[in-house]
């Protein structure tokens, strides 16, 4: 069991990062740390993919003179599929910071908590 997981580090380490994200994500109640540890969590999520997708003494799928054995290279959709992904969590980072912005402006608190108390009571006094 031990030696399996130091062979595996990588993807111990990956498992940790999701989870310290996502318990961050579900216990803080501030909208930066939430986002923090929705980016703990991407970043587990690409480190477990990218460490899916490597064999040791295989090289990158570029074909240089003739060697086309496919037993010579590595799988390449895991790291298409982590370029994408880190595309992917830069615009949903830059327009959740966004939207973070606005609620500060609006309710001047990042509280997740006081900004739904603020929500309730602007609902009760339109009715």
């Amino acid at each position: 069991m031990l030696s399996t997981l130091l062979h595996n580090y990588q993807e111990a380490v990956a498992i940790v990062l999701f989870a310290i994200g996502f318990a961050t994500l579900l216990f803080q109640r501030n909208l930066i740390r939430k986002l923090i540890g929705m980016n703990n969590m991407d970043a587990g999520l690409f480190l477990f993919l990218t460490s899916l997708g490597y064999i040791d003494g295989r090289k990158a799928p570029i074909l240089e003179g003739t060697k086309t054995v496919t037993d010579a290279y590595i799988n390449p959709v895991p790291s298409g599929l982590v370029l994408t992904g880190i595309v992917v969590s830069v615009s949903v980072t830059a327009v959740m910071l966004a939207l973070t912005v606005r609620l500060y402006k609006r309710y001047h608190t990042l509280d997740m908590d006081e900004i739904y108390a603020m929500t309730l009571k602007e609902r009760e006094e339109r009715f």
